[in-house]
């Protein structure tokens, strides 16, 4: 995994803390070139995906999460989506945004995102309706705002970081993140551990673009504590539309609308959000879907 994306987990401190380090430049690049974002979108993307690769590795095996950014800012809504096999996808609403840099010369994440509006996580457990946490905005810039919802919605100290460095060419350079947290009932004092190793250990998409691994960046950070690696998981940007969800969307704009759309000459156009594929559907299959949404519903328990 030397040259891929993937996240490591570890723990710390005999089991007192829990930790996530991912490298994500490949699936930030492609996620950027997918739907074509200008640098600022690109990093504020980047950092949700980031983010959301390490909430898919908190679930368990056919769980997804959801986390969206949905600020006052130019760039709209932040969407990220990740499951427990290390697959992430999102996007942004307004990705033709870039913002003059900060006076720190570093992309204005913040001010894209905005400052008044709220963080949203949802955990899809399988369940009827979703899991659904969400914190007011602290700064926009993602990382500081995922640590105030564990502290806040979660009451779980953590440390996250979040990282994407932009190329002049508008690339993506490096990216990564690391998501550190203080389990129930350790040591109070591991708190302002983490935060002092945390100060001193310099921007994660510094780290990533040096060459520092994964494992390698939680070595640093955790070192003194004694870090012992879990497990690695490879990462990878994969969208799960298809043809036959979005018939089944089409279905269920019900007979009328579907009618409508059978009555223009190219059909309709359907564009997954996540990934940019696009899907024909052609007036005459418009009119059998029409036709399926006509059937009635057979009674439960059968097909």
């Amino acid at each position: 995994m030397r040259n891929g994306d993937y996240l490591v987990r570890a723990v710390a401190a005999e089991g007192q803390v829990r930790a996530f380090c991912c490298r994500t430049t490949g699936l930030c690049e492609e996620a950027r070139l997918r739907h074509g974002t200008w640098p600022t979108a690109t990093a504020a993307l980047g950092r949700a995906l980031t983010g959301a690769a390490m909430l898919g590795a908190l679930l368990k095996r056919e769980e997804r999460v959801t986390l969206q950014v949905v600020g006052d800012g130019p760039l709209g809504s932040v969407v990220a989506e990740a499951d427990a096999q290390g697959y992430v996808r999102g996007y942004v609403r307004n990705p033709q945004i870039h913002l003059a840099p900060t006076s720190e010369g570093k992309l204005d994440v913040a001010g894209a995102v905005g400052r008044n509006g709220h963080l949203y996580v949802l955990r899809d457990f399988g369940l009827k309706e979703p899991y659904r946490g969400s914190v007011p905005l602290v700064s926009g810039e993602i990382a500081e705002d995922l640590t105030y919802y564990f502290a806040r919605s979660e009451q779980t100290p953590s440390a996250v970081a979040l990282g994407v460095l932009v190329e002049v060419d508008h690339s993506v350079r490096a990216a990564g993140g690391y998501l550190l947290q203080v389990m129930p009932g350790a040591d109070p004092s591991l708190g302002g551990e983490l935060e002092g190793a945390v100060g001193r250990s310099g921007p994660v998409s510094g780290l990533i673009d040096s060459g520092r691994l994964p494992e390698e960046i939680l070595a640093d950070l955790l070192g003194p504590l004694g870090v012992e690696e879990l497990g690695r998981q490879p990462l990878a940007y994969r969208c799960r539309c298809n043809r036959e969800k979005l018939s089944r969307a089409l279905v269920a704009l019900g007979p009328a609308e579907l009618a409508d759309l059978a009555a223009e000459p190219n059909g309709a156009e359907l564009v997954c959000r996540f990934c940019g594929a696009r899907y024909r559907f052609p007036p005459e299959e418009l009119e059998q879907l029409g036709e399926s949404a006509q059937r009635p519903a057979g009674p439960p328990g059968t097909r």
